[in-house]
């Protein structure tokens, strides 16, 4: 059965790409890739780059889950900030993920560059505060990532903010001038079209139904075929659902939106947004939004922890855009979507190997648009036996949510009303 794009903006803006058919043989492969996302087409191109040979199974379209519907900001780092990191784990563990978590982007631009992906590749990311404590955490960010030769970042107090944002809402913020934006289901079907160039074969529409990870040769089992391989490797995140039974308790899925307006033409859209930079704000529960390339105001937001989509995305998120653009209350809002994100109880995303020779990597937590790019590069090292960070990541330690998967949603949701309330009082 054929699973079409959510019906979101970027759905409707999408490049043309080919159809893709059904896996519907037995097959032998070298490398097999589970999931059509930006961790799958990632592992998928560098190990293509290596000289393997690979083929990736998608269970819809390439592109169809978070990968394809996300607010397309391009943000340095993990979800976990690196003071957790080094909280929860260790300095040394904090000195590690420091020295790459600006690799995700520099492997997205390189995508974009060497294969001419066209995916309205634009710079900058903000990030922007309410108050004076939000502006005083933002500098603590600044120097401390400056120890991991991170210089790109740049304190905005309120009059140099509205440089980038014109909003009477926030009291100050940063700019990460190696941040940036795309529109991310063009730029997932751009790398699709880079696998296939390089030899790489995909079918879309083929749905798993079991995988044998623990053989030498690890097996796919789908609905109508059944792959065989040297190495396979699961990137079905928030989507994996229970096809791999051991990998379920380790993330939970949440659902965030996106909404787009209707073009605001280039006047009012300059005058929002002067420099065409994305922007997220630092709360918990945060927003994020940003400039499409046809001038629309992709604004996003909101947690539903479990995976369950709202009565009404423009229900929920309009408030909170009048909030930041007041002048935007008669816009008309064209596009609404829901997709859900794969959280990681310690924020920090999930990889490793199951058997000899099956690899995996899930739980971005919200920021897998850099993360799961270089995720994909630290698979391929690990599959190329080149693994000392791959193995560095695997070998960190990880937790169940409490109350498991049945009572982990609501666990989170009262955790999320604390931190809601926390930022409604600005402390």
């Amino acid at each position: 059965m054929t699973q079409p794009h959510a019906p979101s903006y970027y759905a409707a803006s999408a490049n043309a790409a080919p159809q893709r058919p059904a896996l519907e043989t037995d097959v032998q492969a070298d490398v097999c890739v589970v999931g059509g996302g930006f961790s799958g087409l990632s592992a998928a191109l560098h190990c293509l780059q290596q000289g393997r040979s690979v083929l990736l199974l998608e269970g819809a379209k390439i592109g169809w889950g978070a990968s394809g519907r996300n607010g397309g900001q391009i943000v340095n780092g993990l979800n976990a900030s690196l003071e957790r990191i080094e909280a929860k784990f260790n300095k040394e563990t904090a000195n590690f993920v420091g020295s790459l978590v600006c690799e995700g982007a520099s492997v997205i631009r390189d995508f974009v560059h060497e294969y001419s992906i066209d995916c309205d590749l634009k710079e900058k990311n903000v990030f922007v505060g309410f108050n004076k404590k939000h502006l005083q955490e933002l500098e603590a960010k600044q120097a401390l990532w400056r120890t991991h030769g991170m210089d790109d970042h740049e304190i905005l107090d309120r009059d140099a903010l509205q440089a980038y944002v014109k909003s009477d809402l926030y009291y100050g913020g940063m700019v990460d001038h190696s941040g940036g934006h795309i529109h991310p289901l063009n730029l997932a079907l751009g790398e699709a079209a880079a696998i296939e160039s390089l030899g790489g074969v995909i079918h879309e529409n083929t749905h798993v139904k079991s995988i044998d990870a623990d053989a030498n040769n690890p097996s796919v089992t789908t609905e109508k075929g059944r792959v065989t391989c040297n190495t396979l490797v699961i990137c079905g995140n928030a989507y994996l659902g229970k096809s791999v039974p051991v990998l379920a308790p380790r993330v939970m899925p949440v659902s965030t939106q996106v909404m787009a307006t209707e073009p605001l033409g280039e006047e009012l859209a300059h005058s929002l947004l002067p420099n065409d930079a994305c922007i997220e704000d630092v709360r918990y529960i945060l927003d994020y939004y940003r400039l499409s390339a046809d001038k629309r105001l992709l604004f996003g937001g909101g947690t539903i922890y479990g995976g369950k989509d709202p009565s009404s995305v423009e229900a929920k998120l309009r408030p909170n855009m009048e909030k930041v653009f007041p002048e935007l209350k008669d816009v008309k809002v064209e596009y609404a979507w829901s997709g859900n994100f794969a959280l990681s109880y310690s924020r920090v995303p999930q990889l490793g190997r199951l058997g000899n020779n099956t690899f995996f990597a899930m739980g971005y937590s919200g920021h897998g648009v850099t993360g799961s790019h270089l995720f994909g590069r630290l698979l391929s090292e690990g599959i190329a036996g080149n693994g000392a960070r791959f193995e560095r990541f695997a070998a960190l330690p990880w937790r169940k949510f409490p109350g498991g998967q049945r009572f982990g949603p609501a666990y989170s949701t009262v955790g999320s009303w604390w931190y809601g309330f926390r930022d409604a009082i600005g402390v």
